[in-house]
């Protein structure tokens, strides 16, 4: 039997390297029985979904499989397969990750976070809804695993402070009550000399005294409020981690650069179907989703506060002024802020450009009237994109100095000399350091799984395939394939998984004669809502480490906030996106890449 164990552990250890050279192996039979390409793209694809799912190789480099794997099989030419590793829906993830860089480097994030948490207020439900807010407000801007890595220790300082204060005005009230018991104290004392030379009491009946005398003794009661107040403080910390990562992983649904399925969509939608007027823009995306992730927060912070703090509104909610513990814990906050000084050049110059940026972003084509690019730049074509303005104010960064000009020098370098050379916001140094580029392959690989789907004729197969789908009515199909992909990426890498769903529900969409968005978005934001366990989603990770949860505790959480998600998103895109993208109409991009596709024997 050791024998065994010991031979399965060694299995399971060096289980990577298994299945990089088994999985092929045993796919191989499928492109050499059916020679089709079609055949020979789906291994490819089956292939590539296995390595994602176990992550035998890093996700990145399993992205890199259709530039050896394509031109191999015959699919695509190696330069055509390339150039989908780099396309404008890149370069608009690119400007995205600069600004976040940015407004990271210079704690402009944590500025705003203290700033608004002071507003709000360190009442529990208070100060719940504030983080909330918070990490969803931030996780628009920047990354999800960054809001959630600066918000969780600010929250853990608060409601430690909160406790210890808690715990010395308690003690403080014992200390008083002691006081006004000692008179009784000596009372019974007297009582019990006089009573000594009277017949004693049974056994029983002394039993059942010291019993009383301990149950109220002050001293008992004293720790069983002890152990309640731990009890509360456990579940509030666990309550206050799950609603910072759930949050930001909400808030990023919100913007088109807040999260990756959002450009793949984005990508996905320009690859699949060519010249659909941009339809899938910063503006139009937000149009969608901002109302979406703040009616999905509203109702998780609904849920978190029954599950955690109960629905005693006057005790979460307080009524009246602040008393001597709320008004510590709020110096905490005020301290932390303190620390962070007056606004410096840099953050002021960091907040200029960012909201330029938004501003430019949401006038470049809001829909109902032309924008600044159709204007000036788009009247012969769409010329001017997202990821034009993406990139143009993130070049700022590296051109605007991060202080006022002086004649006294700039400081001193790591070596101890001084620094006469300007500095400007960001350096490429930092960029080196921070850009996450295995996210910029990833998206690059699944553009090419498009591309790779479309010339091989998989596409057009997938698609009459699924036709029998036509029988089912469209919102019953948008809510199961939300709940498919919902479960997939809490196993799954939630950029994978969409790269791997979007593509076959384009597919779909023209084979049962939908609007392709009406699937696309929920199974889209869908990919987003990884909250049932700690491996799920880099939040979430953060969030178990830092909030003593068991992952029964993130299970009972996430799995309804999973249903509310996925009910909210397709209340969303049968009301306002069902007006906003026109579902009732099949538009007439519809069928632009499957009649441009030529099909293989």
């Amino acid at each position: 039997m050791k024998i065994i164990g010991r031979l399965l552990k060694w299995l399971w250890y060096h289980r990577n390297y298994f299945i990089i050279v088994i999985t092929p192996l045993v796919l191989l039979p499928l492109p050499l029985i059916i020679p089709t390409p079609e055949a020979r793209c789906g291994y490819a694809i089956i292939l590539m979904a296995l390595y994602w799912c176990t992550e035998c190789m890093p996700l990145a480099v399993t992205a890199l499989l259709p530039i050896v794997l394509f031109p191999m099989m015959g699919i695509m030419k190696a330069g055509a397969v390339s150039i989908e590793y780099l396309k404008d829906s890149n370069m608009l993830f690119i400007g995205g990750l600069l600004v976040a860089i940015a407004v990271e480097k210079w704690n402009l994030h944590k500025r705003i976070a203290l700033r608004v948490l002071l507003l709000v207020g360190v009442r529990p439900a208070l100060l719940m809804m504030g983080f909330m807010f918070v990490s969803a407000f931030l996780s628009m801007w920047i990354s999800n695993t960054a809001t959630t890595a600066m918000m969780l220790p600010i929250a853990q300082a608060v409601l430690e402070q909160l406790k210890a204060t808690e715990a010395r005005a308690d003690e403080r009230d014992f200390q008083a009550a002691a006081e006004d018991n000692q008179a009784f104290e000596l009372e019974i004392s007297q009582t019990k000399q006089e009573n000594k030379g009277e017949k004693q009491m049974d056994t029983k009946a002394q039993l059942e005294h010291t019993v009383y005398e301990n149950e109220w003794s002050p001293e008992s009661l004293q720790e069983s409020k002890r152990k309640a107040m731990e009890e509360k403080y456990d579940l509030l910390t666990k309550g206050m981690s799950l609603s910072v990562c759930y949050s930001a992983s909400i808030g990023g649904t919100a913007t088109l650069t807040g999260t990756t399925p959002n450009i793949i969509l984005k990508g996905q939608m320009d690859k699949l179907f060519p010249g659909n007027g941009d339809v899938i823009n910063f503006a139009s995306w937000f149009g969608f989703a901002f109302p979406n992730m703040v009616l999905m927060l509203v109702l998780t912070f609904i849920w978190l506060q029954f599950m955690f703090l109960g629905f005693n509104l006057k005790l979460s909610f307080g009524c009246g002024g602040r008393n001597d513990r709320d008004k510590e814990a709020y110096m905490v906050m005020k301290q932390e802020y303190n620390k962070l000084g007056r606004m410096k050049f840099a953050e002021w110059a960091v907040l200029t450009i960012f909201v330029l940026l938004v501003a430019l972003w949401f006038t470049r084509e809001p829909g109902f009237i032309d924008g600044w690019a159709t204007v000036l730049f788009n009247k012969e074509g769409d010329f001017v994109s997202d990821g034009t303005v993406a990139i143009l104010m993130s070049m700022l960064f590296f051109i605007v100095p991060s202080r006022m000009p002086t004649c006294r020098g700039y400081g001193q370098d790591d070596a101890g000399k001084r620094v006469n050379t300007l500095p400007t916001l960001l350096n490429w140094d930092v960029v080196h350091e921070r850009m996450p580029w295995n996210i910029i392959l990833l998206l690059g690989g699944g553009f090419a799984l498009a591309a790779g789907s479309e010339e091989s004729g998989l596409s057009m197969w997938l698609g009459e395939s699924l036709a029998p789908l036509e029988k089912i009515p469209p919102f019953a199909i948008a809510i199961l394939l939300s709940l498919l992909v919902a479960t997939f990426t809490e196993c799954s890498s939630n950029t994978a998984t969409t790269t791997l769903f979007l593509p076959i529900l384009a597919s779909m969409s023209r084979a049962i004669k939908i609007h392709p968005l009406y699937v696309m978005i929920p199974c889209t934001i869908a990919a987003s809502l990884a909250f049932m366990l700690p491996v799920a989603t880099p939040p979430n990770a953060i969030a178990f480490s830092f909030g003593k949860l068991k992952v029964i505790d993130m299970v009972k959480a996430g799995f309804i906030l999973n249903i509310i998600g996925i009910l909210t998103v397709n209340l969303g895109i049968n009301t306002w996106g069902y007006a906003m993208f026109d579902m009732g109409n099949l538009p007439h991009w519809f069928n632009t890449t499957q009649n441009a596709t030529h099909s293989n024997p």
